[in-house]
């Protein structure tokens, strides 16, 4: 779908807006295709593989023992760096991560990047002032959580939350007013107008388009399919890529009592399952590579 190629005065008549207000949407979108040609330039050098642990579990608190998931994510990252990559493993239990505000649902244009419910600086958290930027630098993210309650970590049901600042959103139209909610949806309707399939950055921008995904889950209910399954439909639309066999789960039995799970959970049969998981994520990213990130089409004016 190509853009309609309407004149300024036919903007502005159609969203019922002033010359200055067409500027502040025209400098956002001229600023999202120049991110764009950024992500095309793609990635060299050592590859980086971010891993992303999502349990709450430490041997020097409450339970006095390690995670089992974030432990299978160190021998998964362990064998990366075997193959040249360089890792960075993310405990998200000591960063500071406020919940997400549920801009996105009001209008995507209220949710921006860098996140402004949250702006960078004093008034930000870990997740604006610190891991956004790790996420944009990394080639593939392999996620690591226990099974709570049948589904994701409360940790990692929070960060991924926090991380559709870096899907389909923008700069705010006026930073001093990031959530002025009618000029934000005159902004929405303005990229619905413009938005050029054959111009990435033209209407919203997906930050993890082309980064390779893995995820590791482990726990002692059936619930590794749900937490999977949630963490792959969202990262399949934030526009990450899945390499045959890029999941693993390390499961014991509701025949066990809990305390026996980490000998069965971290045996050789799960560890050797990480170096499988990680040689397939290094494929991926390598076979990726040569792929610009912004090859990968969507809808560039989805609301």
């Amino acid at each position: 779908m190509q853009s309609k190629n309407l004149s300024d005065k036919e903007l502005m008549k159609m969203l019922g807006i002033d010359a200055k207000t067409l500027s502040m949407f025209k400098k956002v979108r001229s600023d999202a295709i120049a991110e764009a040609k950024t992500m095309a330039k793609g990635r060299k050098g050592k590859i980086k593989v971010l891993g992303i642990s999502g349990s709450a579990r430490d041997k020097f608190d409450m339970a006095g023992e390690d995670s089992n998931s974030e432990e299978l994510l160190k021998t998964c990252l362990a064998h990366c760096r075997k193959m040249g990559a360089k890792t960075e493993l993310i405990p998200l239990r000591k960063y500071n991560i406020q919940h997400c505000k549920a801009c996105y649902s009001t209008t995507n244009t209220q949710c921006h990047f860098y996140c402004t419910c949250y702006p960078r600086g004093k008034g930000g958290d870990d997740m604006t002032n610190i891991l956004y930027d790790k996420i944009i630098s990394a080639d593939a993210i392999i996620f690591a959580t226990p099974v709570n309650n049948f589904k994701i970590s409360a940790l990692m049901s929070n960060f991924i939350d926090r991380c559709i600042s870096l899907d389909g959103s923008l700069k705010p139209a006026d930073p001093k007013a990031p959530k002025h909610r009618a000029l934000n949806i005159k902004h929405m309707k303005f990229i619905e107008l413009t938005a050029d399939q054959k111009v990435p950055g033209s209407g919203m921008l997906r930050r993890f388009l082309g980064k390779t995904a893995g995820i590791i889950v482990s726990g002692h209910e059936e619930g590794a399919s749900l937490a999977i399954s949630t963490l792959f439909m969202t990262l399949n639309h934030f526009g990450m890529l899945f390499p045959p066999f890029s999941n693993m789960y390390a499961m014991s039995s509701v025949c066990n009592p809990t305390y026996e799970d980490k000998k069965i959970v971290l045996s050789d049969c799960y560890k050797e399952e990480t170096e499988l998981l990680a040689k397939n994520v290094m494929q991926s990213v390598r076979m990726a590579r040569p792929v610009k990130p912004t090859e990968w089409v969507y809808d560039y004016k989805a609301n």
